[in-house]
């Protein structure tokens, strides 16, 4: 209640305030991290120059190779020491492959066995940096091996600098820090009065809480639905967004920021502004917004029959899409997995059973044909795919097509190097996927010999052509005309009728064309085609 007493212009330097020092507060976090990160590769880079220097110094290399450890151990400390004070390193510490000391600033340590577990790396030449966390801090360590002229391993340099504290860090940029805090302070709370002075005027004389509350009843209202929401107003300035829309958009920030702004600035695809100059309503499209699938509902805001702006009401279709893509691609690779495993196994059961009848020749080359075959597969899909996820996917249908004794052709000159506006590796995979699915799903219940898939992939002069054919059950024209149904389908399960709905849902998406031509008992082939 007491807060409700004070001034505009109070309220609004107080808040001012405390969002200063909270984003000081976090951003100082953020500074502090940076330069702690950026120090401790500088002290990285630095400690392994000094490591390297140490491990390349022919009169250490000499003297870890001598049977006098005290004469050598205390010439090797001694130029060590030297070297580290110059340096300002915390620690060089030179070893023999047997992990014995012969440096450290410690004289106790000398002659001691290094039992550290980090450093194992460092006795078979390599080269790498470590963190120790001690009494005193966190440490960067340097490990470099050192090699006598022969190009033998003869010990290590271990080479250590202290990581300054955020405290540290801090100190040495105080002056700075705080003369851009209290520069800060100062215009911020200037603005901060006037911007209160401004916004008074244009309340109508109305309390804070009173629009306070308008506005909570109003938003909360909003933000209950299960639809995004997204209104502009007739100058195309976002008037509601919902927490709903943020969260089906994956918007960066929150839904209240984009109040007020350019729906053009915010979301350039959402098509509103179109409602707000035809005055036309659009009802149950798809369409593409900020790399979502959504389906949308825009609608004109009348007010005594003139249009004052447009809200579009939306569903969320990206995770239905993600789902599919998940039952045709992920779950292919793992059946291909589980194919070739099998696959393999009776080819080395065909290969051991040659060796044991003593035919080893006829053993090296079946063992010959078979790599043969998986290279020349691996091999094109590689050149002639330019995207690993599709090549995996059609890997994974020609070995699922092995072991339901079906063989999936794959067009010697096929080639994919461009994915069509709006479409990406996601919306292809679904596309394939379900295409070669629908493909198998044609030789079920008949008696066929020669079960063929043929696939061909054509990128040429700006476009994209793609055929799916197989010598299945084919359709019938009443069938045909309904296998883009969302919910059709032929098999009597309740999971069947959504991959060729969404196939097609991702030619219109973009923009290309579908053709079907199917014979009963004959076989179906797609072609689609895309301009790219």
């Amino acid at each position: 209640m007491r807060l409700r007493k004070l001034s505009m212009n109070k309220k609004i330097m107080m808040l001012t305030f405390f969002i200063i020092v909270f984003s000081f507060l976090i951003a100082g976090t953020f500074v502090i991290g940076s330069l702690l990160k950026e120090k401790e590769e500088d002290i990285g880079q630095e400690a392994m120059l000094v490591a390297r220097t140490v491990a390349n110094l022919p009169d250490i290399k000499t003297l870890l190779q001598s049977d006098d450890f005290a004469e050598a151990s205390s010439t090797i400390n001694e130029m060590v020491e030297e070297i580290r004070f110059i340096n300002q390193a915390d620690y060089i510490v030179i070893m023999d492959t047997n992990r014995v000391k012969y440096s450290h600033p410690s004289i106790n340590e000398i002659g001691q066995v290094s039992e550290s577990s980090d450093m194992d790396a460092a006795f078979v030449e390599h080269y790498y940096l470590s963190k120790a966390s001690g009494d005193r801090g966190t440490t960067i360590r340097a490990f470099v091996p050192i090699m006598n002229e022969y190009n033998n391993q003869v010990g290590v340099a271990l080479v250590g600098f202290l990581l300054p504290s955020p405290v540290q860090i801090f100190t040495d940029y105080k002056s700075e820090i705080l003369i851009t805090i209290a520069i800060s302070v100062l215009f911020s709370m200037w603005g901060a009065h006037t911007l209160g002075r401004h916004i008074k005027k244009q309340m109508f004389g109305l309390e804070p809480h009173e629009i306070s509350k308008m506005y909570v009843e109003r938003t909360e209202t909003f933000n209950a639905m299960h639809e995004g929401i997204i209104a502009v107003d007739k100058d195309l300035h976002i008037t509601i967004f919902n927490k709903k829309a943020g969260e089906i958009l994956g918007v960066e920030n929150e839904p209240s920021f984009y109040l007020g702004k350019n729906i053009y600035e915010v979301l350039p695809d959402t098509r509103l502004p179109e409602i707000v100059l035809t005055g036309t309503p659009v009802y149950d499209q798809e369409i593409y917004v900020n790399e979502h699938s959504i389906l949308s509902n825009r609608i004109p805001i009348l007010v005594k029959g003139n249009t004052v702006g447009a809200v579009a009401v939306f569903k969320d279709l990206t995770a239905f899409k993600q789902l599919a893509e998940e039952l045709t691609g992920v779950k292919a690779f793992v059946q291909a997995l589980r194919v070739q495993t099998h696959e393999y196994k009776n080819k080395l059961h065909t290969i051991s059973g040659l060796l044991h009848l003593g035919h080893i020749k006829q053993a090296l080359k079946y063992l010959s044909q078979v790599q043969d075959e998986h290279e020349n597969v691996t091999k094109f899909l590689n050149e002639r795919i330019y995207n690993e996820n599709i090549s995996g996917l059609l890997l994974s249908k020609i070995s699922r097509g092995k072991e339901l004794g079906i063989t999936v052709h794959l067009d010697k000159e096929s080639k994919f190097t461009k994915f069509p506006d709006k479409l990406d590796h996601h919306d292809f995979v679904v596309l394939f996927g379900n295409l070669i699915e629908n493909a198998f799903d044609s030789f079920v219940g008949i008696n066929r010999i020669d079960k063929e898939i043929n696939i061909s992939i054509d990128d040429n002069d700006g476009i994209l052509a793609i055929l799916v054919s197989d010598n299945g059950i084919g359709m019938t024209e009443d069938i045909q005309s309904r296998i883009f149904e969302s919910g059709f389908s032929t098999k009597n399960k309740s999971d069947r009728g959504i991959g060729l709905y969404l196939v097609n849902e991702i030619v219109q998406k973009g923009n290309g064309t579908i053709e079907v031509t199917s014979e009963p008992n004959k076989g179906t082939t797609f072609i689609i085609t895309f301009e790219i």
